[in-house]
């Protein structure tokens, strides 16, 4: 258990996030102790919390209650409808969650999922999501993105784009900054002295030699060079349709792959409900559940909280590393 609690940011209180916060805490107790940034009066009826002024209350709080540090929002929170009244809250409660872990008041933030239609249509949120926000609050230029799990980690190159238009914005300077920010977040963030890093190819094959795409010999080779002669333990460029089995899996810490699905679709398969999603290259732990607002059953308490419960899990893992 970390030495701070974590800050769990409401995210979008007409999705799931209130009952699955509720639910790891049911599941978590004392065990891990986090506190929750939102309007208490969002939480499910009959919730057992208790509101707190100090997230170091957290630590013994958590052991009968959810904590709540109290934002009060404008709007009720009605389940698979968003009130653009809530938007501007919405942000402040992660904009409180980054002021308390850059504070040394909270051990990690780790974010409930947010709307990002409802954020722009409500408050101008200008932002094309929660990791570029935080980027901004943390005053930091280049971040990235790993989903992570038990059996594996990734981390995608390029991320939200058209697939016509990966090639174009693969370049050497974004690929070599992304190996870089994910081998400094595993020394120092999961406590790997030596990390093992396995690099995709864009294309079939890794471009087999050149017959089916040339960037794996006119941009990715160069980029592992350079930083094979630096000393990092990186394989490939590899062809991705091997890369995911188990016996490939044990010989990395983390697969760096080109384009969003390439990334995304083998850690969805192995281990959907338990991924989670890490934001390396702030100066803070930022974990989040590897799910949407998931509106269609919000507040029919059915939602599974597996995947926040990682995230909580990982950031007090990784809290713990960096301390």
């Amino acid at each position: 258990m970390s030495r701070l609690p974590i800050a769990l940011s409401c995210g979008e209180p007409a999705g799931v996030g209130p009952e699955i916060a509720v639910k790891a805490w049911e599941a978590l107790g004392a065990r891990l102790p986090f506190f929750y940034i939102g309007d208490p009066a969002h939480l499910p009826v009959g919730a057992i919390y208790k509101v707190i002024t100090d997230p170091a209350e957290a630590m013994y709080v958590s052991a009968v209650a959810l904590p709540v540090l109290s934002l009060p929002f404008p709007a009720p929170a009605v389940p698979g409808i968003p009130a653009a009244a809530n938007a501007a809250a919405v942000i402040e409660a992660i904009a409180r969650g980054v002021e308390l872990v850059m504070e040394g008041r909270a051990g990690a933030l780790t974010t409930a999922p947010i709307h990002k239609k409802a954020l722009k249509d409500g408050a101008g949120f200008a932002f094309p999501g929660h990791t570029e926000y935080l980027a901004h609050l943390a005053g930091v230029d280049r971040v990235v993105m790993m989903l992570a799990a038990p059996a594996l980690r990734v981390v995608p190159v390029t991320i939200h784009i058209a697939l016509k238009d990966v090639p174009g914005a693969l370049t050497e300077a974004l690929l070599e900054e992304t190996i870089r920010i994910t081998h400094a977040g595993l020394v120092r963030d999961f406590g790997i002295e030596a990390p093992r890093l396995a690099v995709a190819g864009l294309n079939p094959h890794a471009g087999e030699g050149g017959a089916m795409g040339r960037e794996e010999i006119e941009v990715i080779g160069p980029v592992l060079d350079r930083l094979r002669d630096e000393g990092m333990a990186i394989s490939g460029p590899l062809s991705a349709d091997t890369m995911f089995h188990a016996a490939a899996r044990a010989r990395y810490d983390v697969a760096i792959c080109m384009y969003h699905d390439q990334a995304l679709i083998p850690i969805k398969t192995i281990d959907f409900a338990g991924g989670v999603n890490v934001t390396l290259g702030l100066p803070f732990i930022r974990t989040s559940p590897d799910h949407g607002t998931a509106f269609d059953i919000a507040g029919k308490g059915v939602a599974d909280a597996t995947s926040l419960i990682a995230a909580l899990e990982m950031a007090d893992e990784m809290a713990r590393a960096r301390a």
